[in-house]
């Protein structure tokens, strides 16, 4: 009897042990057998940037992903390893991340000759906008959003430390206030040239100025919604027919486990557009 329990304890503890790593290979064989259907239907490279925000980690710690170096540097060979002639898909979902990294993705996907096109099924703000305007054209969910590119320092918005200096006296203001003044116009200066660069072919040059300017001087918060009809009006090549594969592979990435609930919820039902009943 003993051996029998020892037995079973041994196969619940090893059970722990793989299942995760067995579903999570699940996971990631489902994605790329989705990733390579879209890309037999469009006839490009497919590649993924999907980041959970929300994500609960280790012992109940918050994880947020965004976009960083390391992010960048596969993005970069992933673009690097597409042949000139052959057209890319990049599906991105992202709060955002490191000028940075998102600079050097934008550049590098500015820069690939073939076309180039970023898919947005949920929301691509900050540096996922700054990646969205490098590509030929970007494709929404109807009710997906873009965000304003304004850089942040310190967590503060750059136009909002610039406005703030300028509405006091400068001996009311402090060295390090100042220092701050001086790197946020800096940054503000730095992003808005390179938007221009970006959209400057696309747009004209006068359009792409007052677009770069809009998306960087803080005319909004910096998480403030850009909706398609938005997007259209800066006169981006923008679309709504996200392949329905893309919806399915964002399934392939849900959330980790937590200890309650989820906050949502539903049974596809009939009628569904997505069973194309």
């Amino acid at each position: 009897m003993y051996d029998v329990y020892g037995v079973f304890w041994l196969l619940i503890f090893l059970y722990l042990i793989f299942m995760p790593q067995m579903r999570h290979q699940m996971l990631v064989s489902g994605r790329r057998k989705l990733m390579e259907k879209i890309a037999e239907k469009r006839g490009s490279n497919v590649i993924t940037m999907i980041h959970r925000q929300e994500s609960i980690g280790f012992l109940g710690i918050p994880v947020y992903r965004f976009i960083d170096i390391d992010d960048s540097e596969k993005v970069l060979r992933a673009i690097r390893n597409t042949p000139d002639d052959k057209p890319i898909d990049l599906i991105i979902h992202t709060p955002g991340g490191l000028v940075l990294a998102a600079t050097q993705i934008a550049k590098a996907l500015h820069d690939h000759p073939a076309k180039t096109t970023v898919i947005v099924p949920h929301y691509a703000m900050s540096g996922g906008t700054l990646i969205a305007l490098a590509a030929d054209e970007i494709i929404m969910d109807p009710h997906a959003v873009l965000g304003p590119v304004d850089p942040q320092l310190m967590n503060y918005p750059a136009p909002s430390i610039l406005k703030a200096v300028q509405r006091k006296d400068p001996k009311d203001v402090d060295d390090q206030t100042m220092i701050m003044a001086d790197i946020a116009e800096k940054a503000i200066n730095q992003v808005r040239d390179f938007v221009f660069y970006l959209l400057r072919d696309k747009l004209g040059e006068e359009n792409a100025k007052k677009v770069a300017e809009t998306l960087t001087e803080g005319r909004w918060t910096h998480d403030y919604p850009l909706t398609f009809d938005t997007v259209r009006e800066f006169g981006l090549d923008v679309s709504t027919d996200v392949p329905s594969e893309v919806y399915d592979l964002m399934d392939l990435y849900p959330q980790p486990m937590m200890q309650r609930h989820p906050g949502v919820e539903f049974v596809p039902g009939q009628g569904d557009k997505k069973s194309g009943r």
